[in-house]
């Protein structure tokens, strides 16, 4: 575990302060949300989609193995040695595509809760504190950001895809659910 601790009261507004030890404690539980929602589908549903450009579950799942691999800590890494004199490399959406073919459902877990273990213990070994989190860093489109940005974006971006996969999942009853559609919002059609 880090060793920044979580003092202070809460503030019940549109931004809530940000604390490393809950967006580790967040980043920690989404291998297992995962497992909780991935064991025991047909693959079926696991290969399905809201919609043909959007991402299956496995693609998810997927997308998020390589993120580990190429994406945060490398970013966070870059960010502690070269500051804003290297931008980070770019990230390619679509890189997990060899990861995911021909691997079991239950590889795959295991394979993101590994990686993520992996992250969350480089990350502990960066000791970041609040000098490291403004320090900033350069993102190829978005230009200037800073450590902290970079860490709650990978939170956000970890539940944003959660929701992603639930919906994936529950438009696989979509016309099963009948008049209900219209009190299942998670079934509308995504925006753009």
């Amino acid at each position: 575990m880090l060793s920044v601790c979580c003092i202070g009261e809460r503030h019940y507004n549109d931004n809530m302060e940000f604390r490393l030890c809950e967006t580790v404690r967040i980043l920690r539980s989404t291998p297992g949300v995962f497992a909780a929602l991935f064991r025991n589908l047909p693959r079926e549903w696991l290969d399905a989609r809201d919609s043909p450009e959007s991402f299956s579950a496995i693609d998810v799942l997927g997308h998020l193995i390589y993120g580990e691999q190429t994406d945060w800590i490398p970013r966070a890494k870059i960010i502690l040695e070269c500051g804003e004199s290297r931008p980070f490399d770019p990230f390619d959406r679509r890189g997990f595509s060899s990861l995911v073919e021909g691997r079991s459902t239950e590889d795959l877990l295991n394979m993101f809760q590994e990686a993520r273990e992996q992250s969350l213990s480089e990350l502990e070994s960066l000791q970041i504190g609040p000098r490291e989190l403004a320090l900033t860093g350069m993102h190829p489109g978005l230009g200037k950001v800073t450590m902290q940005n970079l860490l709650a974006a990978w939170v956000v971006h970890d539940l944003g895809h959660t929701s992603q996969v639930s919906r994936a999942l529950a438009s696989q009853y979509r016309a099963e659910v009948g008049p209900w559609v219209a009190y299942m919002s998670i079934l509308d059609a995504p925006k753009p």
